[in-house]
């Protein structure tokens, strides 16, 4: 009985406080969208009149902008970061799993160092590079970088990729060589469609990773009618005048929805996505 204390109880009511203590600020949050402006200064963990004007109310506080504007706006960077990701990091990623060509293993040890290298290190020369071409104030900066298998998590997803087309028997490829397959077809109709565990895992943490890049957003997005919802949530706070707490609360509960929601839907594929990329052919 005294081992099933130490090692079972314990433990077990350890990780339990824990747990409780970290989602404490996040149930207080789910409780503050619903109460009104003079009940948030209350100690009520959970309001004592819901109300759902906080949502309707912040949903158009912002001049000629509903929040479905901004919503749009993050859906359509969003798909052109997803689409052009997809594309450049698995061609990559074919090509050093399965092409040889001189300094290879270098220049892929040279995409695993820049795993190591903040974003925020490039910022100032890539924003110089991309007001030069005229692309500020619009979603190029976000698409082309993922269009030449770079931006926010570019290394990582190549790496997943060409890990995964490793664990692919090469039998495959030379029995497609045999039918008579180039390379560029042996990606198309071999590899691609294996990879799908893989893309999906990609696809994910590209939304995810994309969707919460406030920094990104705040340096190029400069009108306020391309801004996405991170930004949109900014327009709320106002030195000048008394901050709508609820509706940023209620506003804020709706921009996490869309990644919990994904998350939730498709965690097991972003284990079977990461647990098949340790397999060896």
């Amino acid at each position: 009985m005294t081992k099933v204390i130490r090692n079972v109880i314990v433990p077990n009511l350890f990780l339990i406080a824990l747990c409780v203590i970290m989602i404490y600020p996040v149930f207080w949050w789910f409780g503050a969208a619903f109460k009104t402006n003079a009940e948030l200064s209350s100690a009520n963990f959970f309001p004592s009149s819901p109300t759902i004007e906080n949502f309707t109310q912040g949903w158009f506080a912002i001049t000629k902008y509903p929040f479905s504007v901004f919503y749009w706006n993050t859906f359509k960077l969003i798909a052109g970061v997803l689409f052009t990701s997809l594309i450049s990091c698995s061609l990559v990623a074919f090509g050093f799993a399965r092409m040889h060509f001189p300094l290879k293993n270098f220049w892929f040890s040279i995409v695993l160092l820049t795993l190591m290298l903040p974003n925020q290190v490039t910022i100032v020369p890539q924003y110089v590079m991309f007001d030069k071409f005229g692309w500020v104030d619009t979603y190029l900066p976000f698409i082309v970088p993922h269009a030449l298998a770079g931006g926010i998590g570019g290394s990582f997803f190549i790496f997943l990729l060409v890990q995964f087309i490793r664990g692919i028997p090469k039998e495959m490829d030379e029995a497609a060589k045999m039918d008579g397959c180039s390379t560029f077809k042996i990606y198309y109709r071999i590899i691609l469609p294996l990879l799908k565990p893989a893309l999906v895992t990609v696809s994910i943490f590209c939304f995810l990773w994309n969707w919460d890049d406030f920094f990104g957003h705040m340096i190029y997005i400069k009108s306020i009618d391309k801004y996405t919802v991170g930004l949109a949530l900014k327009l709320f706070v106002d030195s000048q005048s008394a901050t709508p707490w609820g509706q940023l609360f209620a506003m804020s509960l709706l921009s996490v929805m869309p990644g919990t929601i994904i998350f939730f839907f498709t965690q097991r594929y972003i284990v079977e996505g990461i647990a098949t990329t340790g397999l060896k052919g």
